[in-house]
């Protein structure tokens, strides 16, 4: 499997595990008002009652979601007997990764957005190391792998920006002016930011990595001196008059030949035998028993 085929994989993943973890959240946020003997909506004259929902959603999504919860003790307690552990630091890469994917996040939710997608890092990384552990892999194949990509398992440290641009000192105070009286910055660069790349979008740049030639050095210059969420004075640019708002930093992270090796050994053992990770394949090494059983 091709490096640019796993990574297609891991957005579809990351884009239904946030739409996933969203629904979670919001359901959990709501359900101190569910009645759950009671009534869960009305439609016109029609009730629907908590009952009926819940059983239209086991008959949905009940047997996927005990298949993902079976799939998810069978790699822990596999991981746990074989000694199989996840490198926080390929953790903390992935984690980087998804983020700079998902786009803004609220900071109330980042946390558990982090939590899930940890959770989410080390079940992928342990099943892959399970399913290829009988599988042989030269020590030259990796190290000829490494000398190929090692730069692709790095992570660049990057910047999160949104900006203003107008044309003078006198419209960039009276921005700032309206920043420090609780204005949004979003709405304010739709407002007065002449970069009509960005305008329409609040000003928002998104993620932009320390090297690339699209981050101007003011801007990085001035948000390494930055708190997140927070925005700059105003600066002048060729372009203008400008101030950032610096959503998040991320750190870069970096692997030693030995500390990514184990991860190089599984993917070209995945690739070698044409693997696609399923947990499924784990189940009949430990004893399983589901309501599904009987299901032919």
């Amino acid at each position: 499997m091709s490096k640019k085929l796993l990574f297609s994989i891991i957005i579809v993943l990351l884009i239904t595990n946030l739409t996933t973890l969203l629904f979670l959240q919001s359901k959990d946020s709501a359900k101190e008002g569910i009645d759950r003997k009671g009534t869960v909506a009305i439609v016109g004259d029609e009730r629907i009652d908590y009952d009926d929902w819940i059983h239209e959603l086991k008959g949905k999504y009940g047997k996927q979601q005990l298949k993902q919860m079976i799939d998810r003790a069978v790699v822990r307690q596999l991981a746990a007997e074989h000694d199989i552990q996840v490198d926080e630091k390929i953790v903390q890469r992935d984690i980087a990764r998804r983020t700079t994917m998902a786009g803004i996040i609220p900071e109330e939710k980042y946390e558990q957005v982090v939590d899930f997608w940890q959770e989410d890092i080390i079940f992928r990384y342990q099943l892959e190391q399970l399913l290829t552990l009988d599988i042989a892999i030269s020590e030259e194949e990796i190290a000829h792998h490494y000398e190929q990509y090692k730069n692709e398992y790095d992570f660049i440290s990057s910047l999160q920006l949104s900006h203003i641009v107008v044309p003078d000192a006198e419209t960039a105070e009276k921005v700032k002016r309206e920043l420090d009286e609780g204005a949004s910055f979003s709405l304010l660069a739709q407002e007065y930011s002449l970069d009509e790349a960005t305008k329409e979008a609040g000003g928002y740049l998104g993620y932009l990595p320390t090297t690339s030639q699209f981050l101007p050095n003011q801007y990085e210059e001035i948000a390494n001196n930055m708190e997140e969420n927070t925005y700059s004075e105003p600066f002048a640019t060729d372009e203008g008059m400008a101030l950032i708002f610096l959503h998040r930093k991320l750190d870069s992270v970096q692997f030693a030949y030995e500390e990514i090796k184990p991860y190089i050994r599984s993917e070209l053992a995945l690739k070698k035998e044409n693997l696609v990770p399923s947990a499924e394949k784990l189940w009949n090494e430990l004893e399983i028993d589901w309501i599904y059983d009987d299901e032919k």
